[in-house]
């Protein structure tokens, strides 16, 4: 065995010391540096020692034969469009997100779904528990198996007398290994427990699943070299008041990080949601002022979301400007527009503007809708509720083009919309559509088309 050394680890972002200081100085959090006694073997594998291990040799790129990733199938849409097709045979996912958040009852359900054997490994709940969750999913699955373990050498024996298909670890943050005398959840542990999980997929071919633990910053516990390790990393978000779940692809080696998936949150489980434009849509029984439909894209996908604002006079003196989902920075720019080239006084005016759903909107697309929210609150006067918006708005007042807009346009005709307002300078191909595609070029033509004017 290798000489035992001693190293200092901060415990809130993974930076390493050669000695013990009071303050981290990649985090600048006091007193989170702890000491960590690490004992590493020579051969340290999820095999035993005395096994061959493959020799590689170098290769020259026209020698490379290129196939295609064999992928797993999770028999979940949502999470099937986020990774790309399915689980790539070896791949290492990783799936961070809140407590409570529902990352457990996510995989549990696709586990019990999927017709591969899958081994679910547990380190945080007992077998009873586990059941008893997936007996509320209502879901039965005899190729699910059920593991309570938290040492991995004792995972990989279970693994190669199972042969399952692919792993679930519930989580990374609860398994040790026997090669590091340090406690469960420690930096060094989740470093070389990850590694050794990391080689058992490799050299099996097992799409393995970590669930991993996030800090109060909401980034993922442990490490940052354990996101670097990974070949997906996924991110669920949402808020527990709200039953509504996204999931993001922040890292994704075999596919795109632009897709999100939608669940709802149930009593029986996380629901997929097929067509989010139309939860992200409130239904109203009459016009409303303030309210404005705009075309947007979360990564690859058209939403249809609700923009919502109340402009109303200032009561203590400063005005007020606060946004849900939405950059309140951008917001001041759109108001100074607004009260520069297009003459409305919105100076001495509270404005709030939300996004409908929970989302966040990066889309400059949004822009437009943005301005006809804040108009129509400010004027009292109600936007129709057959005209969605789908463009950018420029320093000078110009309604800017934006991408892909023909998803956009197919998106809202297929929801009913009757009329689209774009920007001038869109390029679309000359197709029959169905809804009536308005062009405009400045703010001053948008307030014609909404507010007759």
């Amino acid at each position: 065995m290798a000489k035992t050394k001693t190293t200092f680890f901060c415990q809130n972002c993974g930076a390493q010391f050669p000695k013990w200081i009071g303050k981290c100085n990649s985090c600048n959090e006091w007193n989170t540096i702890v000491e960590e006694v690490i004992q590493k073997e020579e051969a340290k594998s999820w095999k035993s020692p005395n096994t061959e291990r493959k020799v590689t040799k170098a290769l020259k790129l026209k020698e490379i034969t290129a196939v295609n990733e064999e992928r797993i199938g999770t028999f979940n849409n949502e999470l099937n469009r986020v990774l790309g097709g399915g689980l790539v045979k070896g791949s290492v996912v990783l799936l961070g997100g809140e407590p409570g958040i529902g990352k457990s009852t996510l995989l549990l359900q696709i586990a019990l779904r999927m017709k591969n054997k899958v081994l679910y490994v547990s380190g945080e709940e007992s077998m009873t528990q586990i059941k008893l969750r997936a007996d509320r999913l209502k879901n039965s699955n005899e190729n699910c198996l059920i593991l309570t373990e938290t040492k991995t050498q004792h995972i990989f024996n279970v693994a190669q007398e199972t042969a399952p298909d692919v792993i679930v670890i519930d989580s990374i943050q609860t398994l040790h290994t026997e090669y590091i005398e340090a406690s469960p959840g420690s930096i060094s542990q989740i470093r070389e427990t990850a590694s050794e999980l990391i080689k058992y997929a490799k050299e099996t071919d097992t799409p393995v699943v970590l669930i991993g633990h996030i800090t109060k910053e909401g980034n993922i516990a442990g490490p940052k070299i354990l996101e670097h390790m990974v070949d997906v990393v996924l991110q669920f978000e949402g808020d527990r008041n709200h039953t509504y779940r996204i999931l993001r692809a922040q890292k994704n080696r075999f596919g795109s990080t632009a897709e999100l998936g939608i669940y709802e949150m149930q009593h029986t489980g996380l629901r997929e949601v097929d067509n989010p434009s139309e939860i992200l849509i409130s239904e109203k029984d009459s016009d409303l002022t303030g309210t404005a439909i705009s075309a947007t894209l979360e990564g690859m996908r058209p939403l249809m979301i609700e923009v919502q604002s109340l402009v109303s006079t200032a009561v203590y003196g400063t005005p007020q400007r606060s946004c849900t989902g939405y950059n309140i920075k951008r917001l001041n720019m759109l108001l100074a527009v607004l009260e520069k080239r297009a003459g409305f006084k919105l100076g001495a005016k509270d404005v709030f503007l939300n996004i409908a759903g929970g989302l966040r909107v990066e889309d400059p697309a949004i822009d437009l809708a943005v301005v006809s929210a804040v108009l129509s609150s400010n004027s009292e006067i109600s936007i129709p509720q057959n005209i969605c918006f789908a463009a950018e708005v420029g320093l000078a007042g110009e309604i800017r083009a934006i991408s892909r807009v023909e998803q956009r346009i197919q998106e809202a005709e297929k929801l009913g919309f009757e009329k689209i307002i774009l920007s001038k300078f869109s390029k679309i191909a000359k197709k029959n559509y169905k809804i009536e595609i308005i062009k405009v070029s400045k703010i001053e033509e948008v307030i014609k088309v909404l507010f007759q004017v």
